[in-house]
């Protein structure tokens, strides 16, 4: 058994037996066909043909689930869908980074073992796995629930928030990953992201995304985000596995939108990380300002730089004090 056909058993291991069209599955669950379509696209999953029996009654479950929550609870559907987008994008990564690292480690030594033994094997790994990651998910996402509230106790409106945005990237990474293969670059990206988490989460800070060579990160208070840079910084000089980075901070208000933020401060923090030089911290001038006092930090104002669609700023060089 070859092709879609071989992954069969297990897809229906996961999800159930699929008996259902779209529209049927719609009537089902009692929602209005559009609005499943929606919620589908909503999750980026690959669109499914009118008539094709894809869908089982696990997910008229879960589409009754979701009318309740309109009906009784009051949601608006367009924070339903928005919530929706951002599952389907999370969910997305882990899915695929997890067949990826199964698949690579079923990856045949030679042609000849190629083709069905592979497979086999990877399905295997696949639902071993299954199990205890949906029981992981479930309580992990638990836990950044709590985190989240915690964060947001002290300022209930996502339009309120203010925060400092840190941008830190590798130095010179374009030209270092063309002399790499491809484990060698993912080897690199996944030391990068390793030491990019521990050094920001340990002090109390959020990754809010990696980009590639470039990690984005939130903190509370000034003083802990600058903190937090200088140890960015200092980790990459140390591991010779790694080039140096480079960070940039801003400070300011900002809005929190499906996982990510946005805002004047989050473009400026970005454009500051393309001006430093490499183990370069630069900070906006306001946070700067307000970290001077500080004399464990030693600060030096640079000269007035014009950032496109920015404007005239005037950037601080950011150093542990003595």
């Amino acid at each position: 058994m070859t092709g879609p056909e071989s992954w069969r058993p297990l897809a229906e291991a996961l999800l159930g037996e699929p008996e259902l069209t779209s529209s049927e599955v719609a009537r089902e669950a009692g929602l209005d066909f559009d609005e499943v379509r929606r919620l589908w696209r909503a999750l980026g999953l690959p669109p499914v043909p009118e008539g094709e029996r894809r869908f089982t009654r696990a997910d008229v479950e879960i589409l009754r689930g979701v009318r309740e929550l309109v009906e009784r609870e009051g949601t608006d559907p367009r924070v339903l869908v928005q919530l929706t987008r951002v599952t389907g994008q999370s969910l997305a990564r882990i899915a695929d980074a997890q067949v990826s690292d199964a698949a690579e480690r079923v990856r045949p030594r030679t042609q000849d073992a190629a083709g069905e033994e592979a497979r086999a094997e990877l399905l295997r790994r696949i639902e071993i796995l299954a199990p205890t990651f949906d029981r992981l998910l479930a309580h992990v996402w638990r836990h950044h629930l709590v985190a989240a509230l915690l964060r947001l106790s002290a300022m209930p409106s996502a339009a309120d928030r203010s925060l400092v945005v840190g941008f830190a990237d590798l130095v010179g990474f374009t030209t270092i990953s063309r002399a790499l293969d491809t484990r060698e670059l993912a080897d690199m990206v996944d030391r990068f992201e390793a030491v990019a988490y521990e050094q920001i989460v340990e002090r109390g800070g959020r990754v809010v995304k990696m980009i590639g060579d470039e990690v984005m990160f939130a903190v509370e208070d000034a003083v802990t985000a600058a903190e937090t840079a200088l140890a960015l910084v200092e980790a990459f000089k140390a591991d010779e596995a790694l080039p140096d980075v480079r960070v940039g901070l801003a400070s300011g208000p900002v809005l929190a939108w499906e996982g990510d933020l946005y805002g004047p401060i989050v473009n400026l923090a970005s454009r500051l990380v393309n001006l430093a030089r490499a183990s370069a911290v630069l900070v906006s001038d306001e946070l700067g300002a307000g970290l001077g006092e500080h004399a464990e930090l030693n600060l030096r104002h640079l000269r007035h730089v014009n950032l496109r669609g920015i404007g005239r700023v005037r950037p601080w060089v950011l150093r542990r004090g003595g």
